[in-house]
């Protein structure tokens, strides 16, 4: 491979991945598994505390 090919396809390569770090992400960002259990536990105990306060 000549010079000026390698020199091209590397530019091109940093170009590319540059554009792929400014464009949207399309997977949602990564939650661990104590993470979701802690939003699970908060979301069973929401509906529990304001259906008591709805009946008062």
């Amino acid at each position: 491979m000549n010079r000026q090919k390698k020199i091209k396809q590397l530019l091109k390569a940093h170009a590319k991945k540059a554009s792929a770090k400014l464009a949207p992400a399309k997977k949602n960002k990564y939650i661990s598994k104590a993470d979701r259990l802690k939003l699970a536990a908060e979301a069973s105990q929401d509906p529990i505390v304001t259906g008591g306060e709805a009946t008062d």
